[in-house]
């Protein structure tokens, strides 16, 4: 039987595609075990899937300054050192990365043990623990057709992002009646990201009003971001977070208002959902989610909203828009190229790991 070595963490996009790519492994009868850090957001998503998880120290890389950049190198190099030991003990066949810091030990471990690596880059341009690690993988898995300019010559491979088979099995009459909602009114379903959004969520609930006149909405909001004041609002629910219900509430849904992140960006696509993107500001990220959303507004995919330019009148001009066209949009999703990445990245992995 192979063996196969995933790591990524830090957050729920550096976890979730590789998660949608385990019962394809499975079937081709690979042998999963997943590295990752000692108590982030992967741990606990892995682990509840009964897959070998080892932990290992991870510090982050930083291009600003902060006094953690004086003892993180360390923790990423005692993170190495853990790495190396669990390669030379699992002797995995390959290993995929899909990024984030606690990435880089393993690559680099992999590297020095003989183990080819692929490397998946969600983002039009390579965050910075990917650019360390891709001098290390036989291939770069990319999302977007712009990325592979900014890749090495002859290890690029247009793939796209793995999606959660389970999305695909929403019910929208199970969406509905969760949320308490009627069968003849359109759904508005507001997505903040894994940790919420708090522009977003603000700048919903300012127009929340004139949007129910039209819409019925279910807004997931993030962590401790509940607003108690709009508890019994008729035609209006609020979740911190859904797991198990996830795919009937997109299946439910009409339009989506969402940030514009890699791996929900291609959920929404893949779904053919009518979208609205409002990418974090380049002032507080590295403009990656500015770079994404412009790359689906090109491809007709997505109506671009900039959080420098949300208000009351450009958001429900937004959803007005996306409403009245979301046919053209659906239209343009289902052109997409980007649908047959599981079975593109198996290929991958399993030419490179005989």
């Amino acid at each position: 039987m192979k063996r196969i070595v995933l790591t990524g963490g830090g957050t729920a996009g550096h976890v979730t595609p590789n998660i949608a790519l385990l019962p394809a492994l499975k079937r081709e009868g690979y042998e999963v075990h997943y590295i990752g850090s000692y108590d982030g957001i992967e741990k606990k998503l892995i682990e509840e899937l009964t897959i070998p998880y080892y932990g290992i120290s991870s510090g982050k890389l930083r291009r600003y300054f902060d006094p953690k950049n004086f003892s993180d190198p360390f923790k990423v190099v005692k993170g190495f050192f853990e790495a190396l030991t669990l390669i030379k003990k699992l002797k995995p066949d390959v290993v995929f990365s899909k990024g984030g810091f606690v990435s880089v030990p393993v690559v680099l471990a992999a590297k020095r043990k003989g183990v080819p690596v692929i490397i998946h880059e969600s983002d039009m341009t390579p965050g910075l623990a990917n650019k360390i690690s891709i001098p290390s993988a036989k291939k770069v898995c990319a999302n977007f057709p712009e990325t592979v300019k900014f890749l090495p010559e002859g290890k690029a491979v247009l793939t796209g992002t793995p999606i959660r088979q389970e999305l695909f099995s929403g019910n929208k009459l199970r969406g509905l009646d969760f949320c308490g909602f009627s069968r003849n009114k359109p759904v508005l379903l507001v997505v903040g990201g894994s940790t919420g959004s708090v522009v977003v969520n603000e700048a919903v609930r300012a127009i929340l009003p004139v949007l129910l006149e039209k819409f019925q909405v279910v807004h997931l909001c993030g962590k401790d971001k509940l607003d108690e004041s709009l508890r019994n609002t008729p035609g209006y629910v609020q979740f911190e977070y859904i797991k198990k219900e996830l795919s009937d509430l997109l299946e439910a849904a009409d339009v989506v208002i969402s940030r514009a992140g890699a791996n929900a960006i291609c959920e929404l696509l893949a779904l053919r959902k009518p979208h609205i993107l409002i990418p974090l500001s380049a002032a507080s990220s590295r403009g990656d989610q500015i770079l994404n959303a412009e790359s689906f507004e090109r491809q007709g995919y997505s109506y671009v909203l900039k959080e420098e330019a949300l208000s009351k009148d450009s958001l429900l001009d937004a959803v007005e828009s996306v409403y009245t066209k979301r046919k053209t949009y659906i239209e343009a999703m289902s052109q997409s190229e980007l649908n047959n990445s599981i079975e593109t990245i198996i290929k991958l992995i399993k030419d490179i790991s005989h």
